[in-house]
């Protein structure tokens, strides 16, 4: 196998990796904030504006996690670093 097809493998399996790994932290933290958002709105109706105010807050602020392994991953796919210095070196020769 070439440095082209070394590197190609690498950022493919890294993408998913990153995708799977980072994907199910942010999902368990919102179905556990939603949860415990439902069961506080259950225990006092008067505050559900306040909880749900806090809860989107809290439920964006859970998927910004996410959105980054998504950018990560999209990165090592599309515009990996590592492809200029293959090229580089693959021209030198």
């Amino acid at each position: 196998m070439d440095s082209m097809t070394i590197i190609a493998v690498a950022s493919i399996v890294t993408a998913g990796i990153t995708i799977a790994i980072g994907v199910v932290g942010p999902s368990l933290g919102e179905g556990r904030a939603v949860a415990t958002a439902l069961t506080s709105l259950a225990q006092q109706p008067d505050a559900s504006a306040t909880i749900t105010r806090t809860l989107f807050v809290g439920l964006a602020m859970i998927e910004s996690t996410a959105i980054y392994c998504f950018v990560v991953s999209m990165i090592l796919i599309f515009a990996n670093p590592f492809w200029n210095h293959v090229l580089a070196q693959a021209a030198g020769k």
